[in-house]
């Protein structure tokens, strides 16, 4: 199963839904864990800490922080950029598909965009 962390912008209806499919989920907010005005690299280096994988929809700034990590030998579990443009079901089903057929350490220091 994985560990996800949502950032602080990451879609509310597309968590819902995770957990309303998925109730087991390990999933966690931003704001869940005290960082709700946290800086990228401070959520970086939180979800690196716990061994979480970011999901967001920034595609600005997230992705280059994520690669420093990893150009610099800092840990780095991973990234989904997801597509704020897509249905909300094919997020969901997106997710689910990678939470139920993919392990947590395949994702490391990897950035990945959804859809695939």
């Amino acid at each position: 199963m994985l560990r996800l962390l949502a950032d602080e912008n990451f879609s509310g209806h597309i968590v819902r839904g995770l957990l309303h499919r998925r109730p087991e989920l390990m999933l966690v907010r931003v704001q869940d864990v005290g960082l709700g005005e946290a800086d990228d690299p401070v959520i970086l280096e939180w979800a690196a800490a716990h061994g979480h994988i970011l999901l967001t929809h920034d595609r600005a700034t997230v992705p280059d922080y994520a690669y420093q990590r990893v150009v610099s030998g800092q840990q780095m579990p991973g990234v989904f950029v997801v597509n704020d443009r897509i249905s909300l079901r094919q997020v969901i089903d997106e997710i689910c598909f990678l939470d139920e057929y993919t392990e947590q350490n395949e994702w490391d220091c990897l950035v990945v965009y959804l859809p695939l």
